[in-house]
């Protein structure tokens, strides 16, 4: 680490950058204001007791204050959390505070405000600390302040305040005070009489009933000692009012409180309390050279500070005289057997002619800050007893801001001046509001009091003003130019005025225990920060230069003389470069120029400028002998490279206790305002170090500077490195001053996702992700959420760490911690923390930046900056962009840090390959973030580094053709899955491939595509899907049948419709998923028909397993049953024939659905026989018959339903005759009748007739069945069918009759058979000849008779019956003659 200084301090601002959010207090005690009296604005501060141990409550706390007239400001602060309710306004109604008024006590259980007023005194307790919470548990970022319950107090309440009476009136010339608390809690106050003396009042203790008691410390008090001993003759006598107490000062010792009096006499005087006498009184004049003139005059300037240690009791005294002034330092001793008091003069040291301001003592030091003529700050302290030089240590103020801007050519005055208003720590939200509202002229137009809100009301305000301020309507670019550097400088002058107010200093505060120092202003709060000794040098003036042998860099008084005489070299360049010379190194480093390019321009103005500086230059040059050993020496005291390797943290109870140190809003300012300043002056000094070494190149040999050989070691050496430097500390100054960017909540979760893809979401450097504030610097984020805790475990780790001790020193911890974030900022170091925590949080345009400042020069973690790179990139929207920056950082796969734990470098797949393994990551990352075609790109090259790992290429091949895919790239998408290696991979990929092009309906490319060695397995996956998925609405069969056709092989194209249809008619019952059946077996028959008939059949598709639900089990039934063992099937041919036959039936049922949709729910699947009922039942008797002879089936269902019909339509009224006409003219009617007469009844007779005209058999079975279905329903019969029926089976109308006991019929039928055989109507039986001996032979049906006369006579009571059998009987007896004549005949006719 950089060696530090210990003399020597900086300054750095802790200024609030918002508006602090004060809680407003009254108190009102009914008194009238002194006219005349007016006080000057006072500060002062109290640290805990316990704020330097580590494991107190109370750690790095501490409570500061200002009051000015009637108003009192107080904050507590805390280096480690942010502390809720903790600033606090009081307002006492006309009464001034005194400037030493406030004083704050610390018990173990409260914390007690005592304020003195000029006319009240006022006590508010608060609770410890201690006893709100306890210190292990306080792990979060923002805890409760103790000022929290402050507005539940009442001011009026007698036990918070208190009304000075009239006769004990304080001292209206006089400010002193002081308080303490005694021992039994009551609150004591020591104030300045009138009447010069000191005013003591005791309030009882809190909650208690008793009084408030007063008490005037006097001269009579006094004289009744015998004053002895040194002690002058003068005071006696009664008191005058030149004895009046300018400073008082209280301590504590034994059992007494001694009260401490310095007048305005120059008299030191010292008072117990307990017995109320003063012990001892000293001239402070007698320690002051050449006093007399100012025994006689007093003064109200004078000062007093106590400090107490282990080693005695010291007083402090300020003697203020005109035009001088001086420090005298008392050690307090007591003689035990007089019991009498003394003072041993330890110091005496003089200051300038300068005004102090406040002075601090501690036990070993004087700490001062003056305010000279012009209004500057100065602030140093000494060692009152071991300096015996007097010489003071210089403390670095920093000045409030530059009077005056630069405005460079190439930048927008407007941009320049709001950059340096609103930059981090530079000015005071109040000041720029204050600013605003004056050049406003009024406040209520302020709408918006934050720091954002300030930046709007600034540029409008401006903006307006000069808008105001033309009166032309057009103007040249240069004179709007001028314009906005005239504005924008009147507007910057009226902050810088505003900000020096609240700059002015009021107070010191220093902690004895932390070693802490506070300069508390009128406006904000400064510490103290130590300086490293190269920067010290370096803004160190000559006379305040140390001899040689205290530079503690070496041990060698020649080495520290050289470096001395150096930087002052350097020193003197830095003095004569100006703002115009200071901006072209600026230009060159921002623009990614040379810095030595820089530097040699530089150096060439100052020749033609200063020709006195160039000499003094050589001069101071000469007498350095060894000029490259001394700069190699402070090159390598800049350079912060180092490892940053993470060790094991300590245990989880410290680290619980340690998880806030130093992370407050305040600590996190100091810190990084540090690591600027830091960054800024070394930045100044390589820049200054870089001109000389030019100077030098140019003076070259002919002036001997020192040790010869060095111009070489200069050309090849050292100017690079100091040029690498001055690059280095010009970034880390950039991001010390870059704002972080506010970040909506959505592009953060974005981010997260991303991070999430690529498995950092857990780093080291994401700890946090919360939206960055734009109040806040990335260095001060990055150390708030990352930087911090790494520092912290890093110093917990360490043996000999400032954390390994039990109290805190701020001056060890501030710097090394300083000195810790700016190597995690330092771009040569391995670490990698800063750009990732960049990348984490979304603060995209600040890493660019980053990256391209680092980009010509920086060697380290270059391909880790490509990839942060990258993904800035792909945030915002620059994808090709995007691309690049990755694939350039796949060469530095393997050798960074970040690289290697983002592609897990533990596992064994990623060390054998972690370049594919980073293009992996990539190309989820790329995935994620919807860039198909990024991911291509990347893929082709991951495939040329997989080289032979099957394994990754089978994944990047998958990859590519999902892409492909995607983006509608089908025969790239088909090279990529030919060679893909994995086959498991390829069939899942043919598979992906199928469904997509068939959901785009893409079909032709999927047909066309070769697959070479795949074609089996398009096909099982096409049949899968067929099998698998809803008929209607994927068209997976008519894709398969275009494979197949495309491939000419029409049997598997048959095949396939033909289980198409036959799925279509058990799946899909709609007259859709009919008509595509019918379209599917005719569009198998003209496969089919493409071969030879020998081969034109195909295999019958099995139903069954393959076609019951997607995702069955196959072992058990829906209900969860074991099915039985399913044993093979025969194999079931199909020919040309039976398909057609199945077109067939198909056509029919969609004929039938189309007349009846109805139907379609149980026409789909059903038979040939099925089909007919229904199609009889719709009388589509026409369609029935054909399919009937297609299929060779009876048409006895077609005459039976078409006799029903006839007889319905007989019966019924109109509105069925009227229904008829729809299936009768379905049906091909044998002819047209138009006449009045005809009706549905007589249409449907007449269809039925010619159907039994046209369809009639041999037999007689349709007449049989049509008479049989009309004798069933009781329906005469009609002659037409009667005769018909005669003609063709007498016998079977015969049994007809009698089997519906038609017996009457019966009769007349065998009757008139009977008169047709014997020869009369024989033409109407269809018999060619009647009975003869020369005819054919005929017959009688006799079995059927004998049961009509068996029938006949059954019922003997019936005339009818009877006459009918005599009837037939004779007629058959007639018969029967007949019969044996003609056989006679016959017989005799054979004889002949």
């Amino acid at each position: 680490m950089a060696t530090v200084w210990e003399r020597s301090l900086l300054e750095i601002g802790s200024a609030e950058r918002d508006f602090p959010a004060w809680r407003d207090m009254r108190a009102d005690l009914d008194v009238n204001a002194i006219p005349g009296v007016k006080y000057s604005d006072s500060a002062g501060g109290f640290f805990y007791e316990e704020s330097g141990k580590l494991q107190s409550v109370t750690r790095n706390r501490f409570i500061h204050w200002t009051s000015s007239g009637d108003t009192l400001q107080l904050i507590e602060q805390s280096l480690d959390t942010n502390l809720l309710n903790n600033a606090v306004r009081l307002k006492f109604l006309n009464c001034h505070v005194l400037p030493s008024g406030v004083h704050v006590h610390e018990t173990h259980d409260r914390v007690t405000l005592l304020i003195a007023t000029n006319q009240t005194v006022h006590r508010i307790i608060f609770p410890h600390p201690a006893r709100m919470y306890r210190s292990e548990l306080i792990s979060e970022g923002h805890i409760q302040s103790i000022f929290t319950d402050i507005g539940k107090l009442n001011l009026r309440d007698p036990a918070h305040s208190f009304l000075i009476p009239g006769s004990h009136n304080h001292a209206a010339n006089s400010a002193a005070s002081a308080t303490w608390l005694n021992s039994d809690g009551e609150a004591l106050f020591a104030l300045a009489s009138a009447s010069g003396g000191i005013m003591i009042i005791q309030l009882p203790e809190q909650d208690t009933a008793g009084s408030v008691a007063l008490l005037e410390l006097k001269q009579s008090s006094v004289m009744q000692r015998l004053l002895t001993g040194w002690m002058s003759t003068a005071i006696r006598g009664d008191q005058c009012p030149s004895d009046l107490p300018v400073s008082l000062a209280v301590q504590l010792l034994e059992h007494d409180t001694f009260i401490f009096a310095l007048c305005q006499d120059h008299k030191l005087r010292l008072w117990s309390y307990k017995d109320q006498v003063c012990l001892m009184v000293a001239d402070m004049l007698a320690f002051m050279p050449a006093s007399k003139e100012l025994r006689h005059t007093g003064s109200l300037g004078h000062k007093l500070r106590l400090a107490y240690s282990s080693s005695g009791f010291f007083l402090g005294v300020y003697l203020h005289c005109p035009k001088r002034g001086q420090f005298c330092v008392f050690q307090l001793v007591c003689c035990i057997e007089s019991n009498r008091y003394s003072l041993d003069h330890i110091s005496t040291l003089f200051s300038t002619q300068e005004t102090l301001v406040d002075f601090a003592l501690t036990p070993t030091d004087i700490w001062a800050v003056w305010q000279d003529e012009d209004n500057q700050t100065n602030v140093r302290y000494i060692n009152f007893e071991h300096n015996h030089a007097g010489q003071w240590n210089q403390v670095f103020i920093q000045p409030v801001a530059d009077e005056e801007l630069h405005v460079p050519e190439d930048r927008d005055p407007k941009e320049i001046y709001l950059e340096y208003l609103f930059a981090s720590g530079r000015f005071t939200p109040q000041a720029l509001l204050k600013a605003l509202q004056i050049y406003c002229r009024g406040a209520d137009r302020i709408l918006d009091p934050t720091m954002d809100g300030l930046k709007k009301e600034v540029t409008l305000a401006v903006e307006n003003a000069i808008q105001n301020s033309v009166t032309e309507y057009e103007f040249s670019q240069e004179v709007y130019r001028q314009l906005q550097v005239e504005f924008w400088s009147k507007f910057y002058a009226c902050c810088l005025q505003y900000q020096e107010a609240l700059a002015r200093p009021l107070a010191l505060l220093v902690n004895v225990c932390t070693n802490m120092v506070c300069l508390l202003k009128k406006g904000f709060i400064s510490f103290m920060f130590p300086c490293l000794t190269i920067d010290h040098l370096y803004m160190s003036s000559d006379e305040g230069l140390f001899l040689e042998d205290e530079c503690s860099i070496t041990d060698d008084p020649e080495i520290a003389r050289d470096l001395l005489q150096l930087v002052q070299c350097l020193r003197l360049v830095g003095d004569s470069i100006t703002m115009e010379m200071a901006s072209l190194m600026e230009t060159a480093v921002s623009h990614l120029q040379p810095p030595e390019k820089a530097a040699e321009q530089i150096m060439e103005h100052l020749l033609a400028r200063d020709t006195e500086t160039h000499m003094e230059l050589q001069s101071k040059l000469q007498d350095i002998r060894n000029p490259g050993n001394i700069i190699q020496l402070l090159l390598r005291e800049m350079d912060l490279e180092g490892d940053l390797e993470s060790s094991n943290g300590p245990p989880l109870h410290i680290r619980m206790n340690m998880a806030q140190f130093y992370g407050s809003n305040v600590a996190i300012n100091v810190v990084c305002q540090a690591a600027y300043h830091i960054s800024m002056t070394r930045f100044l000094i390589c820049r200054d170090l870089l001109v000389l070494q030019q100077l030098m190149l140019h003076v070259g040999d002919g002036v001997s500077l020192g040790a010869g050989g060095y111009l070489l070691q200069l050309q090849q050496e050292l100017i690079p490195r100091t040029s690498l430097l001055v690059c280095t500390y010009f970034v880390m100054r950039w991001a010390c001053q870059s704002l972080a960017s506010a970040v909506p909540v959505d592009t953060l979760e974005s981010n997260l996702r991303q991070l999430s893809v690529l498995e950092l979401s857990d780093s080291n450097a994401l700890t946090s992700q919360r939206a960055a504030s734009s109040l806040r610097t990335v260095v001060e984020l990055f150390y708030q959420q990352v930087a911090r805790k790494h520092i912290i475990s890093r110093l917990l780790s360490q043996d000999n760490s400032p954390l390994n001790h039990s109290l805190i020193n701020w001056a060890q911890i501030g710097i090394v911690i300083a000195n810790y974030l700016l190597q995690y900022l330092w771009a040569n170091n391995t670490s990698f923390l800063f750009p990732e925590f960049l990348m984490g949080h979304c603060q995209y345009v600040q890493l660019q930046e980053y990256v391209r400042l680092l980009q010509p020069w920086c060697e380290v973690n270059v391909g880790s900056r490509r990839f942060v790179l990258g993904q800035c990139y792909l945030a915002t929207g620059e994808g090709y962009k995007a691309l690049e920056c990755f694939r350039d950082g796949a060469a530095a796969v393997g050798r960074e840090e970040f690289l290697d734990r983002l592609i897990r470098v533990e596992d064994e797949d990623a060390v054998s390959n972690p370049r594919v393994h980073y293009y992996n990551k990539v190309l989820r990352l790329l995935e994620d973030m919807g860039l198909p075609e990024l991911v291509l790109q990347l893929t082709a090259i991951a495939v040329t580094e997989a080289r032979d790992d099957w394994k990754i290429l089978a994944m990047l091949w998958t990859k590519i053709f999902k892409h492909h895919l995607d983006l509608g790239h089908n025969h790239q998408a088909y090279e990529s899955l030919t060679q893909n290696p994995d086959t498991s991979r390829q069939l899942d990929c043919l598979r992906q491939l199928v469904v997509v092009l068939c959901e785009r309906y893409q079909l032709q490319d999927l047909v066309e595509f070769p697959y070479i060695n795949l074609h089996d397995k398009v096909v099982g996956i096409i049949e899968s899907r067929a099998r698998a998925v809803d008929l209607m609405t994927h068209n997976y069969y008519e894709l398969l049948y275009a494979f197949h056709i495309q491939r000419h092989n029409f049997r598997k194209a048959g095949t396939v419709m033909f289980e198409y249809g036959m799925r279509l008619g058990r799946e899909v019952r709609s007259l859709q998923g009919l008509q595509k059946q019918v379209h599917c077996y005719l569009v198998g028959i003209n496969c089919l028909r493409q071969i030879r008939p020998e081969y034109a059949w195909i295999v019958r598709p099995a139903s069954g397993a393959m076609y019951e639900r997607p995702g069955a089990s196959p072992k058990r039934s829906h209900d969860g049953e074991y099915t039985a063992i399913q044993v093979c099937r025969q194999i079931d041919i199909v020919e040309l024939k039976d398909l057609e036959k199945e077109y067939m039936l198909a056509r029919t049922r969609l004929e039938l659905v189309k007349h009846d949709p109805s139907s379609a729910a149980v026409a789909g699947n059903a038979s040939a026989e099925e089909i007919v009922a229904l199609l009889v039942q719709v009388g589509l008797f026409d369609t029935a018959i054909s399919l009937c002879q297609t299929f060779k089936l009876s048409l006895t269902p077609i005459f039976e339903a078409l006799a029903f019909k006839c007889i319905k339509l007989q019966f019924n009224g109109e509105a069925t005759q009227a229904a008829a006409w729809d299936w009768l003219k379905t049906n091909q009617m044998p002819s047209v009748v138009a006449t009045k007469e005809s009706s549905a009844t007589n249409e449907a007779w007449r269809l039925l007739s010619a159907y039994l005209d046209r369809y009639q058999l041999h037999s007689s079975q349709y007449h049989h069945c049509i008479i049989n279905k009309l004798l069933s329903h009781g329906v005469p019969l009609p002659n037409w069918l009667v005769n018909n029926y005669k003609k063709m089976d007498m016998a079977g109308l015969l049994r007809l009759y009698l089997y519906y006991d038609l017996l009457e019929e019966a009769v007349d039928l065998v009757l008139e058979y009977i008169d047709a055989l014997m020869g009369k109507g024989h033409q109407y039986f269809g018999i060619e000849r009647p009975l003869s001996a020369t005819a054919p032979l005929v017959w009688l049906p006799y079995t059927a008779i004998d049961q009509l006369l068996l029938a006949l006579g059954e019922n003997q009571s019936n005339i009818n019956n009877a006459r009918l059998r005599e009837k037939l009987e004779i007629k058959l007896e007639d018969y029967h003659q007949q019969v044996e004549q003609a056989t006679r005949d016959m017989s005799s006719y054979r004889r002949q």
